[in-house]
């Protein structure tokens, strides 16, 4: 089951762009690797990323509300705001798991979530699973979790 652009809408009150149903094959916080169908979360990004996450795939964005949407971006592009983007990416992953929960298929197309940042990974620093992912950036407020 793949995250969905109606997801984000339910989770953003501030956002921008054609809302349509796509469908995001990949989630990635880092704008330099392919990410086909993929929703780009600027976090700590640097002035070129929006557009070299475009060019990798990216269909979608969530973008830091302080900064400023580069001009380039087409108008059409979906943007959603957040004050901090570290907090959307938890809610973003509470939400796909909640969406997840109680899905019984053992074939099931996902969404491929790929961080970088190493305060979103857990010690090893090689784990992509969203779960660790999200009771380490957790941690301090452990959530209550089905499952």
């Amino acid at each position: 089951m793949y995250l969905a652009l109606k997801d984000l809408e339910s989770l953003f009150n501030n956002s921008r762009g054609i809302q349509d149903n796509l469908f995001f094959v990949t989630v990635s916080d880092t704008a330099q690797i392919s990410q086909p169908k993929g929703l780009y979360i600027s976090y700590h990004g640097k002035p070129g990323d929006l557009s070299e996450a475009i060019t990798n795939g990216a269909i979608a964005a969530i973008w830091d509300q302080g900064e400023e949407v580069p001009s380039y971006t087409p108008n059409h592009f979906p943007i959603f705001f957040t004050v901090d983007p570290a907090e959307a990416i938890v809610t973003l992953l509470k939400r796909y798991l909640e969406k997840l929960n109680g899905e019984t298929d053992e074939i099931m197309e996902i969404t491929n979530f790929k961080f970088s940042h190493k305060e979103l990974l857990n010690k090893n620093k090689q784990t992509y699973d969203i779960a660790v992912m999200l009771n380490k950036i957790t941690s301090k407020n452990p959530a209550e979790r089905r499952g």
